[in-house]
């Protein structure tokens, strides 16, 4: 946190860079930046030995597009240690609309990147099922027939049509799913839907009513 300081611009702002600051510290850093002087005027969780009234090397800011937003980013930025950052800046205005201060967010992208493949690691199959050990376990396929519908509509159970369910049993009476004793409740609780709803389905899918 900076020391207390005179300047209006961090007593206005400091509030603001608190609060992000303590958001998504300590992954990120929150520097304001005096425009006047091109030096940072305070800084809250810094990634780096930078302090306030280093320069910020910000360039002239009478090269942005007029026309633009006040707000840049998300963009990367590189630490010199190899971290990769995802950068916001905000040009921030005074009361005549010149601009006074910046204020920038650096998020250290590196514990989501570490995080994203852990996930993912988890998430890829690393070798085919062994079909022998589940090819007597009718569960299995009943959830591999209802869960690929899942997949394919795109919809979660409690959206799925009349016809979609009509689709979703048909299959797994192909599949033989309903020749197991007892196969109708389990199908049931899985579709998310009622016995007498199942079994009336069911009936329909042997009988399918006659078209005038």
């Amino acid at each position: 946190m900076p020391a207390e300081t005179p300047d209006p611009r961090v007593r206005t702002w400091s509030p603001v860079c608190r609060a992000v600051a303590l958001l998504l510290g300590p992954y990120a850093e929150v520097v304001l930046h005096d425009t006047a002087t091109d030096r940072v005027l305070a800084i809250w969780n810094p990634m780096t030995p930078r302090a306030p009234g280093d320069p910020s090397l910000l360039g002239e800011l009478d090269g942005l597009d007029p026309s633009a937003p006040d707000v840049y980013g998300p963009y990367e930025k590189l630490l010199p240690d190899g971290r990769r950052l995802s950068s916001v800046s905000a040009v921030l205005r005074d009361d005549a609309g010149k601009p006074s201060a910046v204020l920038c967010v650096n998020l250290d992208r590196g514990p989501l990147e570490r995080a994203a493949a852990l996930l993912a690691n988890f998430a890829a199959p690393t070798a085919p099922r062994p079909e022998p050990l589940f090819e007597r376990d009718w569960t299995e396929r009943m959830n591999d027939v209802i869960g690929g519908h899942v997949r394919a509509q795109g919809r979660p159970l409690e959206r799925f049509t009349r016809e979609d369910r009509l689709a979703v049993l048909r299959e797994l009476d192909e599949a033989g799913v309903f020749a197991v004793r007892r196969a109708v409740p389990a199908v049931a609780t899985a579709l998310r839907i009622s016995r007498s709803t199942a079994y009336a389905l069911l009936a329909e899918l042997k009988h399918p009513p006659v078209k005038d």
